[in-house]
């Protein structure tokens, strides 16, 4: 597939967004949140396969012109980069980018790399043949916002290939025990664990797209020799967990809690017989842009 129009870093039309003072300081949050511990840790050691996985659903292939949304550390930018597409990466959050850059070299590929917003893409309309977004764009405040804008940036007739993770899930029901710790969310602002849900997902993508199929998957985290091994770990890496557990401040019992929980979830999902075996459940979503 070849692009009908080149990216640059000046939108041709004005993207969706919610531009307020509190939507600004939303953003700013979400962008020191997923600085704060590891996350390049969690993308090449617990979900690396991801990436491929979607990479694979979406049918890349040489020359296509993909964007990665929400890319991070590059989970689906670098695998996209090794079809030999060309590859734009990205993120709120360029903390992460030395990461992925060193990710890109290893595999002897170029990523382009720019800060951004889900909500409001810095591409002109219809400017990638393939617009991808891996456990990313999901986290995005306002749902329908990011999704009018994956769908924005993509051309007629090019795909959009979604990885989320489902709400009954492993990783569902961990955003479920850190809810009633962290700070409410901001009026407006919905829960990440709705893309997984096929319904919802459709219903956001609209009568803008065609051929949309959904697939199940699990990522199988066996890494960890207890459940207790894991949230220990968790809990330096992700930075919602550490962002939860520092809104707890020097509260003993909140933090005891909350220790309790996350390790009532893993042995809840364990299915370990010799080790911690946790299956996170995701889905991908793929469809194509009318037109």
């Amino acid at each position: 597939m070849t692009p009908t129009t080149t990216p640059t870093t000046t939108p041709t039309t004005t993207p969706t967004t919610t531009d307020t003072i509190d939507d600004r300081a939303l953003k700013a949050r979400h962008r020191a949140m997923w600085a704060l511990g590891d996350y390049p840790r969690v993308a090449a050691e617990l979900i690396a396969e991801l990436g491929p996985a979607l990479v694979s659903a979406a049918g890349v292939r040489a020359g296509d012109r993909v964007l990665d949304v929400a890319a991070g550390t590059g989970n689906a930018a670098v695998p996209a980069a090794l079809t030999g597409a060309r590859v734009v990466a990205v993120d709120l959050t360029p903390e992460l980018f030395a990461a992925g850059r060193a990710f890109a070299a290893r595999h002897g590929v170029t990523v382009e790399w720019d800060e951004g917003d889900a909500e409001a893409l810095p591409y002109p309309d219809g400017a990638f043949d393939v617009v991808l977004s891996c456990v990313g764009a999901m986290f995005a405040p306002h749902h329908q916002q990011a999704v009018d804008e994956l769908v924005r940036a993509c051309r007629p007739g090019g795909t959009i290939a979604l990885l989320n993770w489902t709400s009954d899930g492993f990783v569902g029901e961990l955003f479920r025990a850190l809810g009633p710790y962290a700070a409410p969310p901001p009026t407006g602002a919905l829960s990440p664990v709705r893309w997984g849900d096929d319904r919802y997902v459709r219903r956001l993508l609209g009568d803008r797209v065609t051929d949309v199929a959904a697939t199940p998957g699990v990522l199988r985290v066996d890494r960890f020799p207890t459940p207790q091994a894991w949230r220990d770990h968790w809990k330096t890496v992700d930075g919602p967990t550490i962002a939860t557990y520092r809104a707890l401040g020097a509260d003993p019992d909140e933090v005891a809690a909350l220790d309790r929980d996350l390790a009532a979830v893993a042995t809840r999902f364990d299915r370990g017989t010799s080790g911690t075996v946790l299956p996170w459940e995701y889905r991908i979503h793929t469809a194509r842009r009318v037109g």
